[in-house]
């Protein structure tokens, strides 16, 4: 059974104030606009329709939250879908608040045990992507890099783009990991479920 198998809309916030009072952990998922997030999460809950995927980019403006189920000490442990960013087609208001609700939330949100960013394989390390690592970093919590749609990369340019990313965070961004992600072919699912349940806790999924 898969580490997020059970996940299920819990909840939206739109302010901090709402944010949810509970004992377990929280992962959350953030990336550039159009860059894969919503199918990556529908990929690894293996649900079609779990995060919504749009061809308008920026659609996701509040923090979603997804029920993965109790861990071993009776805890519910959460996925938290975040605004995507970089997107310059939403009035400015909008963008400012969506913002500052991401900005408090990834800083002093303290069930956060680490941060999944999601880049596009083809266009890694952006400048906008440079920017959340370098801003997340203070946290010390621990990003997991998923370099989705790598199916539309040769076998050759995936290894080469993947060890290049690699090096680059190594010098960069120690505190950061990094792997080759498809929704389309299901590809890392594991790697990623592996990842994210050493965050979680080890009670959270016996079966991996």
């Amino acid at each position: 059974m898969g580490l997020f198998s059970q996940a299920a809309f819990f909840t939206t916030v739109n302010h901090i104030r709402d944010l949810p009072q509970h004992g377990g952990r929280e992962v959350a998922f953030v990336g550039r606009s159009n860059a894969g997030k919503s199918s990556a999460i529908n990929t690894l809950a293996n649900h079609v329709r779990l995060a919504y995927t749009s061809k308008t980019p920026g659609r996701t403006q509040h923090l979603n939250y997804f029920s993965l189920g109790s861990d071993g000490a009776g805890n519910n442990n959460f996925l938290v879908d975040l605004p995507g960013y970089g997107y310059a087609k939403v009035p400015s208001e909008s963008k400012r608040h969506w913002e500052d609700l991401l900005s408090e939330y990834l800083q002093t949100r303290s069930e956060l045990s680490g941060l999944v960013v999601i880049m596009d394989s083809r266009h890694p390390l952006t400048e906008l992507d440079e920017n959340m690592l370098d801003w997340f970093a203070p946290t010390g919590k621990p990003v997991h890099i998923l370099l989705t749609k790598a199916d539309k990369l040769s076998r050759q340019q995936a290894i080469l783009t993947l060890n290049r990313v690699k090096s680059y965070l190594s010098e960069h961004f120690p505190h950061c990991s990094v792997q080759l992600f498809s929704s389309l072919k299901k590809q890392g699912v594991e790697e990623a479920e592996a990842v994210i349940a050493g965050w979680l806790g080890s009670g959270q999924n016996p079966d991996l």
